[in-house]
């Protein structure tokens, strides 16, 4: 997105590279992601915002080949270049495949370590770093292609996921919780009081003790309650202490606990099928760290 700015190509090379140097990469089925199809963005999505966004990539790719490298801007926050469309794509292609996957027990559960994030991509409109909604359009896709009648979504992100709040509000199928910094971006936070999403706002400086309170009395019994036959994670990481984006103070062993509770949600009512897809996250000893310990989690290492 450009010199500077915090969504930026380090973040995966600091996964990699940590997991790497931790051995843990040794552990784990690595895939590669396919490119989502329009179908399946029309999971999430209207097909005039797709066709915006591909009509964006499309100058942006035609300016490369001419020797310009250029941006388009979604908002004041959210920029393209002429690799964004390919990225924003497998992301999405990513967790659509991850679901496969896991659904055909070729996996237990999986993480995909992709950019950009999604889970400020609203119905039709990218913002906040997002372009297209990668979580929710493997949680239909779980829905609508492999037969389950309840999935749920957790957003452990700082910044509340208002894109799967607009798409999903309503939709009984799924149910979202998340908690979220509040007041921060976006403004105004929770907008919907649907009875399918639970989306609870702390302060700043909320830590890691506090959070495990919110978990124990409020998403495990509705989860408990819900009884989801799979479970998707937006897998913020920068709610943590040391990230300048938020001003949270988890640690890696909250993020190690969340994931944890989620894990045995999902073995008691979902075959242990969890899909996560990576959001924030961008102080990169911090991200690298906090994944290591939500991989660990999920694989129960």
């Amino acid at each position: 997105m450009g010199a500077g700015h915090p969504e930026c190509p380090e973040r995966l090379v600091a996964i990699h590279d940590h997991l790497l140097d931790t051995g843990l990469v040794n552990d784990l089925d690595a895939r590669q992601a396919p490119l989502a199809s329009a179908a399946e963005l029309s999971l999430a999505h209207t097909p005039r915002y797709v066709a915006k966004v591909q009509a964006l990539a499309e100058g942006l790719r035609r300016s490369a080949e001419e020797g310009r490298s250029e941006h388009a801007w979604l908002d004041p926050d959210t920029a393209m270049n002429a690799h964004t469309w390919n990225a924003a794509l497998r992301a999405t292609g990513a967790a659509r495949a991850a679901t496969d996957a896991v659904m055909a027990g070729e996996l237990v559960n999986a993480f995909c370590a992709v950019r950009p994030p999604g889970h400020h991509a609203c119905h039709s409109e990218g913002m906040g770093f997002c372009f297209f909604n990668s979580v929710v359009v493997a949680a239909r896709h779980a829905l609508e292609h492999h037969g389950l009648r309840r999935v749920a979504i957790v957003d452990f992100d700082v910044h509340h996921g208002n894109g799967t709040e607009n798409i999903i509000e309503g939709d009984q199928r799924i149910l979202m919780l998340g908690f979220y910094q509040h007041p921060f971006y976006p403004q105004g936070g929770a907008r919907s009081n649907a009875s399918n999403l639970l989306n609870l706002p702390v302060p700043a400086c909320t830590g890691g003790a506090a959070v495990r309170e919110l978990v124990t009395q409020h998403w495990l019994p509705r989860l408990h309650a819900y009884q989801p036959e799979m479970v998707f994670i937006s897998a913020g990481f920068d709610a943590h202490r040391d990230d300048e984006l938020g001003q949270m103070g988890l640690l890696e062993e909250d993020y190690h606990w969340m994931t944890a509770q989620i894990r045995g949600v999902a073995e008691q009512y979902a075959q242990g099928r969890i899909v996560s897809c990576l959001e924030g996250g961008y102080h990169l000893g911090a991200l690298a760290r906090s994944v290591e310990a939500h991989i660990r989690a999920l694989a129960d290492l």
